[in-house]
């Protein structure tokens, strides 16, 4: 067992010990569920323009490949502020929040 296996992310967070952040929310398989909708859609993107297809048809599907992908980072940032950010607040986990905004800022550019 790690050394810091016992601890909760939080107290991690707290005492600055540094971990991985794998854990499981509850929209997960629906998120799982989203990107292989979405790599099926680039997928598709990608063989209609091996075969020459119209650029207009491409372009739409293209559009719905941005847009699973946008809802599917919804859904993960959903969970993001209604799990790991509540605790991160509770712990004044400043980091924790600085991550989220990084994160947010790379997302929405």
């Amino acid at each position: 067992m790690d050394e810091h296996e016992e601890h909760s992310h939080e107290y991690l967070h707290a005492h600055g010990i540094a971990h991985t952040h794998n854990h499981v929310h509850e929209n997960q398989k629906a998120v799982v569920n989203r990107l292989a909708r979405a790599i099926g859609h680039l997928e598709k993107v990608k063989r209609m323009v091996e075969a020459g297809e119209d650029c207009s048809e491409v372009l739409i599907q293209l559009a719905a490949v941005r847009s699973a992908i946008d809802k599917t980072g919804k859904v993960i940032l959903q969970d993001h502020l209604r799990h790991c950010m509540v605790d991160a607040v509770a712990a004044g986990d400043q980091a924790a929040i600085d991550d989220l905004c990084e994160a947010v800022d790379k997302f929405m550019k």
